[in-house]
């Protein structure tokens, strides 16, 4: 081989060799945050975000959805993690029960642990330094959900015992929590505090106090119910770590505290779960976000009524504020400045008209207004959206005395029969309690609708991917 033949192949493999280390650095990861209270919808989301990405022909179903749009979407598929000590989404059990082989489709489970999934997103560079470099890139995605009664302990790495007890106790006094907190209530009442601990009253009292919680988490869409690993215990059931309860907070005074007291256990164990539950929990996995959803359920909320509404409201306030700290802030630290898009999603607006879709982000953004101005001061961009994952109905027009409704039509629920139903009109702000209608509001859940084709239907997912993950894939 001739020396002018020897550097040209010399030349042309070290030019490889740089474009494949340019491509590697020019590809991205994205850590996406899937959260919401219990029931708002998580799994269904990312069920439905996998699903279409994987799916070669939704280039039609996304069309505000720029990659896809454009046809620069090549392929997307699920591949290794690098958290190997987190459970795998499980996305073929949730696509079953969603488009199962035979009978009717279900909701999937609700989360009840951690878990992630990563996808590899493989697209057509748009333009830029990456298109001009590199003609095909990949982002990938990091998904990470959780259960959403594990973010409400997130205020609790910042409470005392008795600064907790300030804000749950009086909880229990107040409908509609006083209709199942009577038997915790009235063997508290029994409990002396200053006694010699007794292990066995103890657990006795907290498995009142978590049968309560769990009672309110099946029956009613309360948000504010801690601690949340008495609502879904895993390896902890039973634990010493989760036997303690709210008390009286008049009667905790620091400097009285009797040692090797009932109430010395409580604060022992209380500030054990805080230190070895949940501040590793956010340690290691709430750390290096880029993006977050945050899925709320508000039509479900506002079945139940103002009080509901409201403490929806504050717990999510709640869970803001801690975006918003000093330089030396524990959550300062901790997302910022990760963390550069935050999209406030108002779930299920297929259980309403299309007309009123406007009117419940509206809503939405009035119960999160009092946090995310901090935010976007801070520098994060904030969005809020009325959508929804999966449809479940679809709209109807019902003429009615000369009328036109805008209607929708689906299975109810744990029913068996199919209905054209007139929902009500979502609120365009909180009300107080004097605006509230004497009526309330009622509105339906439905199940998943038969999807012969094998697709998801949704309604402005296209623009959720588009918010979230658009910049990342041009």
């Amino acid at each position: 081989m001739s020396s002018t033949s020897f550097a040209k192949k010399t030349f042309k493999s070290i030019k490889g060799s740089a474009q494949k280390a340019l491509h590697r650095s020019l590809d991205q990861h994205v850590k996406l945050a899937v959260t919401g209270l219990s029931g708002s919808g998580k799994t269904a989301f990312i069920t439905a975000l996998v699903k279409h990405l994987t799916t070669q022909s939704d280039d039609k179903n996304l069309p505000f959805f720029d990659v896809m749009r454009e046809h620069r979407h090549i392929a997307t598929k699920v591949v290794p993690q690098e958290a190997l000590k987190v459970p795998t989404f499980d996305y073929p059990r949730a696509l079953n029960a969603l488009l199962p082989t035979d009978g009717m489709p279900t909701w999937p489970a609700s989360t009840e642990r951690i878990n992630t999934l990563r996808l590899a997103i493989k697209y057509q560079s748009a333009s830029g330094l990456r298109g001009h470099f590199s003609p095909q890139s990949t982002l990938y995605l990091d998904i990470i959900d959780y259960p959403g009664e594990w973010l409400l302990d997130l205020p609790m790495l910042e409470q005392s015992y008795s600064q907790w007890c300030e804000q749950q106790y009086p909880l229990l006094l107040q409908h509609p929590r006083v209709n199942t907190s009577t038997e915790f209530l009235n063997a508290f009442e029994q409990l002396d505090l200053n006694a010699p601990v007794d292990e066995g009253l103890l657990a006795h009292i907290a498995a009142l106090y978590q049968s309560m919680l769990v009672g309110l988490k099946k029956d009613t869409k309360l948000a504010m119910l801690q601690p949340g690993r008495m609502l879904m215990p895993g390896d902890l059931q039973g634990a010493p770590l989760l036997l303690f309860f709210p008390v009286n907070a008049q009667h905790i005074k620091s400097d009285e505290v009797v040692p090797g007291s009932n109430l010395a256990h409580l604060i022992k164990r209380f500030n054990a779960y805080v230190k070895e539950v949940v501040k590793p929990f956010y340690n290691e996995h709430f750390k290096h976000f880029d993006r977050q959803i945050v899925l709320v359920d508000v039509l479900s909320a506002l079945n139940e009524g103002h009080e509901t509404l409201q403490e929806q409201s504050s717990v999510i306030n709640q869970l803001l504020a801690h975006f918003n700290y000093g330089e030396s802030g524990f959550f300062k630290r901790l997302f910022k400045p990760n963390i550069d898009k935050i999209l406030f999603a108002a779930n299920k607006s297929d259980h309403i008209s299309a007309k009123h879709h406007k009117d419940l982000a509206l809503l939405l953004d009035s119960l999160v207004h009092e946090q995310s101005n901090h935010l976007k001061f801070d520098g994060v961009q904030i969005e809020t959206m009325a959508m929804s994952s999966i449809a479940a109905t679809q709209p109807r027009q019902v003429a009615d005395k000369g009328q036109t409704l805008d209607c929708i039509y689906g299975k109810p629920l744990n029913e068996q029969d199919w209905l054209t139903y007139l929902p009500p009109q979502p609120p365009k702000r909180m009300l107080n309690k004097n605006e509230w209608p004497a009526q309330g509001f009622e509105f339906l859940s439905f199940a998943p609708m038969p999807n012969p084709d094998k697709q998801l239907k949704h309604i402005r997912l296209d623009h959720v991917m588009q918010y979230l993950l658009g910049d990342k894939l041009s």
